[in-house]
């Protein structure tokens, strides 16, 4: 499904983690595709790449974030100017994908490639990352915070039935609360049906 065709709330992204791999003139370039939801993540995998393959050259890598794809970069690690880093978003966007990290951690080999060699090299080894791995369609969804009285709880369980919506957390007494999870596009629909309901009140969290 091309990025285009997506429902408005919805954003294309990988299932889980994948490798890749290129070699050429006995360089080595080692790819690592991750599903990442924010900066904190794309860190942490990092990290645990340097720590992995502390003895590798480079460590390039790109990734795109949000469902506009508005958060994105691109690291060469040394290797000359936009020879590694922009290749691997190129396919990254390519794909339509958010979301994303990927890494090519890069072994030399003792023979130079030249430039357009290094850019071929992390486009492959990234394509061969992605093609490895499994491209879902993502629902944004909002948590929300709907309090009421314990007799509302048939008319609210009801709702969250009706809407098949998923309980994250629920806390029941004289006074309720319960924690779901909505899908963005029902928001406004299920806001107004809860507003109909009496001594009812949902929060965004």
């Amino acid at each position: 499904m091309s990025q285009e065709a997506l429902p408005e709330d919805s954003y294309l992204t990988l299932k889980g983690e994948s490798e890749g791999m290129y070699k050429e003139k006995g360089s080595k370039f080692l790819a690592f595709a991750y599903p990442v939801k924010n900066e904190g993540d794309i860190k942490e995998k990092l990290e645990q790449l340097r720590k992995r393959y502390y003895d590798a050259r480079h460590h390039c890598y790109a990734y795109i974030l949000g469902k506009d794809q508005e958060l994105f970069r691109a690291n060469d690690d040394g290797e000359p100017n936009h020879s590694a880093g922009d290749p691997i978003l190129g396919q990254i966007r390519s794909k339509g994908l958010t979301d994303v990290l990927i890494v090519v951690v890069r072994y030399f080999g003792g023979t130079k490639l030249g430039v357009s060699g290094l850019i071929h090299a992390y486009k492959t080894a990234a394509a061969e990352a992605i093609t490895n791995n499994e491209i879902i369609t993502a629902i944004l969804h909002e948590k929300v915070k709907i309090d009421f009285e314990y007799l509302s709880m048939n008319e609210v369980m009801k709702l969250i039935k009706d809407y098949e919506l998923q309980i994250i957390e629920q806390h029941f007494d004289n006074h309720c609360q319960i924690i779901l999870e909505v899908r963005q596009k029902l928001l406004d629909e299920i806001s107004h049906k809860i507003s109909d309901l009496n001594g009812v009140k949902m929060h965004i969290l």
